[in-house]
């Protein structure tokens, strides 16, 4: 009772003096769930509480799941991590960089060096990158008129590289080819192939890329922080209504027991209640640093009213694994080196820390990513959540 109400109070203080609008947190170790608390209100000030099947937009909290399906079909001999991924999707077969502008406006653009592999595209060392990040990105779609990721268009993936294919790490769009190179090589539609693959044997009743009229109900709103701090609701066009394709970077909504049983499958290296997910060794090989040298993790925002700029560790001390950020120093007072995580533009997030077998994940619903007071939050849950861990 003294460790639930321990981290029950630092997510209360976080919805009492305004940090959040509302908050769902959970942690389990090997041998079961350590925490679940929830607190605030949907709507903010208003609405129906918030529980713990309250449905929250998970954003690139869904890389972590289209990472997995692709590791399924891998394992199955229908994808292969290092071969070129045009086997499967041919309008990746002659990738272009992005070098600039001529003096026109015009871009200026040459063929890529190499063939782009899955492991580039799991690991974000493909070339390609996102709007929000890149304001060359920004110019191209503009002069080019090529729509928005956000706007859920198929011709919004169209994108050149920024970079030849392996020689750096940058966040942006790999993992939405990744979801259409699932669908090619198992003939299902992404929504399906989670839903029979993993959703099902793993028992995740809420997550999905479609609400039901039910679940909608328990949708929390997004909420934007106003100059003085404080927090109102805000209309969103995230994920879009009727998209021309299944974003696997990022459109899942899910709750945080549904979310939750999806990290104890990793933590249990594939496997929960019997479900076999993944194999041992192909967890452990989606865990390993697949980036060599180069710094990952690290993002400088080109869109403020989407993302601020994020550096979760120091710069140079992450790398990526095959759908997750690995960091090679441990937090203070929180997970060990080599945890694996990530989280949602939504300001979601989550962490597996193998070494102390715990998972954890907490969810709120502000615009924009690395809200100051929402990272506060999430670090001050860790520290909370391992000082229960260590009392155990």
């Amino acid at each position: 009772m003294a460790i639930s109400s321990g981290i029950d109070a630092v997510l209360q203080k976080a919805v009492a003096s305004g940090d959040v609008p509302g908050v769902v947190a959970l942690a389990a170790t090997d041998r079961g769930i350590l925490y679940h608390g929830a607190f605030g209100r949907q709507d903010g000030e208003a609405g129906p509480q918030v529980t713990g099947d309250t449905v929250f937009r998970i954003a690139s909290m869904t890389k972590a799941v289209t990472s997995v399906a692709a590791m399924q079909l891998v394992e199955s001999g229908r994808l292969g991590l290092d071969q070129p991924i045009a086997a499967v999707l041919p309008e990746l077969a002659a990738p272009m960089v992005l070098e600039g502008f001529d003096p026109s406006g015009k871009p200026r653009l040459r063929p890529a060096k190499r063939s782009i592999t899955l492991r580039h595209l799991l690991s974000h060392t493909a070339g390609f990158g996102y709007e929000m990040l890149s304001s060359e990105l920004i110019r191209y779609n503009a002069v080019t008129r090529t729509p928005s990721t956000s706007t859920g268009k198929l011709a919004s993936l169209q994108m050149p590289l920024l970079f030849d294919p392996g020689e750096r790490w940058q966040y942006g769009i790999n993992i939405d080819w990744v979801g259409r190179a699932v669908e090619a090589a198992s003939g299902q539609p992404l929504d399906a192939y989670f839903r029979d693959h993993i959703f099902a044997p793993l028992g995740m009743t809420d997550s999905g890329f479609e609400l039901s009229a039910a679940q909608r109900e328990r949708l929390i709103r997004v909420h934007h922080r106003k100059p003085d701090g404080s927090l109102e609701p805000v209309e969103v066009d995230m994920p879009p209504a009727k998209p021309e394709f299944w974003a696997g970077g990022g459109a899942l909504y899910s709750t945080g027991p549904d979310y939750l049983r999806f990290l104890r499958m990793l933590l249990g290296n594939g496997q929960l209640d019997g479900a076999q997910v993944l194999l041992p060794q192909t967890v452990a090989e989606m865990g390993r640093n697949q980036v060599g040298d180069l710094a990952a993790g690290i993002m400088r925002t080109a869109m403020p009213d989407r993302t601020n700029d994020f550096v979760l560790f120091p710069e140079g001390s992450c790398r990526w694994g095959l759908g997750y950020m690995i960091n090679t120093l441990p937090a203070p007072g929180g997970r060990s080196a080599g945890s694996l995580s990530w989280g949602g533009i939504f300001n979601t997030y989550y962490w597996i820390d193998p070494a102390r077998r715990l998972a954890a994940v907490i969810l709120t619903q502000i615009l924009p990513f690395a809200d100051a007071r929402a990272l506060a939050l999430s670090a001050a849950f860790e520290r909370v959540v391992y000082c229960a861990l260590n009392e155990t």
